[in-house]
């Protein structure tokens, strides 16, 4: 019931005549900003465990999935029942382990298979799904979308090249390649092109995000707390300037350390 009503909500929004004059303006390219952002405010509120407001951005971003299903009706491209029944199907052929026949009601007959096994199902199964899209040569690195965020491309990449016996055996290769990429930087840095720094500087980024994935360390949520991390010091350091009667810019760069390493401090 509260679905159906949600769904009867979107379509008032939209109605030609008494709909919301925002919400009537609306494409499918113009709310993915939106999308994006409401994705992003529910990975901020659980990294920050205010379960008490993640209803609310869950509900948000369900919000997204209804404005889509409405234009899809509208075009009579697909509806929410089309969607349900897609991430439905998928659910049942993708995990053969719980559902041997695809079915609900196989259900339970099978038990006792390892994590191991049910990572090397998937992997088969997506790659039987790639190569169904695929048009010319089918590759591990298919349908990784060229909209995600650079910093979570960079990381499904290196995952489905290592899928395909494309990676380091240790992580003793790893820091040595970002090493390597350090020193072409600074290389590039001392007299190279821009387009040179920018190339190279790309390069460390990306065994960065490659050692992440060795450390068994997700980049995004990683990147996203050493945000906070200097957020709260620079903060604190206004704070400690502020109460000398100072200004930042007008302190030296030896008494910017000395009050950072204080503020470092404070916190242990």
């Amino acid at each position: 019931m509260a679905m159906e009503e949600l769904l009867e909500i979107m379509r008032m929004l939209r109605d030609p005549e008494y709909g919301c004059p925002w919400d009537r303006k609306q494409t499918f390219r113009t709310i993915v900003p939106h999308t994006l952002e409401e994705a992003y405010e529910v990975a901020d509120t659980i990294e920050r465990e205010d379960y008490d407001h993640l209803a609310n951005e869950l509900g948000d971003l369900l919000f997204q999935v209804v404005f889509y299903t409405q234009l899809g009706k509208e075009q009579g491209l697909f509806t929410f029942e089309d969607v349900v029944k897609e991430i439905t199907q998928k659910l049942l052929t993708r995990h053969p382990h719980v559902f041997p026949r695809a079915t609900m009601a196989s259900f339970g007959e099978q038990a006792g298979i390892t994590a191991e096994q049910v990572a090397g199902n998937w992997e088969a199964i997506k790659q039987a799904e790639r190569a169904d899209k695929a048009v010319a040569e089918p590759s591990l690195l298919d349908d990784i979308p060229m909209s995600l965020p650079a910093l979570s491309r960079a990381a499904k990449i290196q995952k489905r090249a290592a899928r395909g016996g494309f990676d380091w055996p240790d992580i003793t290769g790893v820091f040595d390649k970002l090493r390597e990429e350090i020193a072409e930087l600074e290389e590039a840095a001392d007299g190279g092109s821009q387009a040179h720094i920018e190339e190279e500087l790309g390069d460390v980024f990306f065994s960065l995000i490659n050692l992440s994935r060795h450390l068994h360390v997700e980049p995004e949520s990683c990147l996203r707390e050493g945000n906070r991390k200097f957020e709260r010091r620079f903060r604190a350091l206004e704070t400690h300037a502020s109460a000398q009667g100072r200004a930042l810019k007008d302190m030296t760069l030896a008494e910017l350390e000395t009050a950072w390493q204080s503020v470092k401090r404070d916190e242990n």
